[in-house]
């Protein structure tokens, strides 16, 4: 007889990212973008993990946020949170956890939920992705991702984004560089 897998916080945080970042394609989200435990403003939400995807068409285009859960007692205790009531983070929504410990009619309205299996494997089991899962028809798929899409708290995610991009040095040094690689792979091309 095996035994069940016990995932940690870190654990799902990390598959959280990986799950973000995936192709629609491949039950993902299709981030450009995702990072895990950020602060969203020096006293605001700090997500378990946040995606962004931009394609240029306003439907598709926004925040993807995904709480983590290991215990009933944390989910429960999340339904208090300032930012669960008012709003909050993301344009999607997703609580994240272990098969079976969260059941799609315990949802807060308009969030999705997501099953970790012993695997690391993750299942839709609500909101969007559910929707996207269930249907591969491109038109399903916009009407889903209307379907359940949120205001959000726009200004602590530019906050993310902006000290997140900061980090990775001068940002028009960076740029320069781009242009320039562009502009030799364009020559050489």
């Amino acid at each position: 007889m095996s035994k069940e897998k016990t995932w940690s916080h870190a654990e799902l945080c990390t598959i959280a990212v990986k799950w973000l970042k995936r192709p629609n394609s491949n039950n993902g989200h299709g981030c450009h973008v995702a990072v895990s435990e950020v602060r969203s403003g020096w006293s605001g939400e700090v997500p378990d993990a946040i995606g962004f995807r931009q394609a240029g068409y306003t439907p598709h285009d926004g925040s993807v946020v995904v709480e983590v859960k290991v215990s009933r007692a944390d989910f429960l205790a999340d339904k208090k949170k300032p930012h669960r009531i008012e709003g909050g983070l993301g344009n999607w929504r997703y609580f994240m956890c272990p098969e079976g410990m969260i059941q799609p009619d315990e949802l807060p309205e308009g969030w999705g939920l997501l099953w970790v299996n012993s695997r690391g494997h993750v299942k839709p089991k609500a909101g969007a992705a559910y929707a996207l899962w269930a249907s591969k028809n491109h038109w399903s798929h916009v009407d889903a991702l209307a379907d359940f899409r949120q205001d959000s708290d726009w200004q602590g995610e530019q906050f993310i984004l902006v000290k997140h991009f900061s980090r990775i040095g001068d940002a028009e040094d960076l740029n320069q560089k781009l242009r320039e690689a562009w502009g030799e792979h364009s020559r050489i091309a």
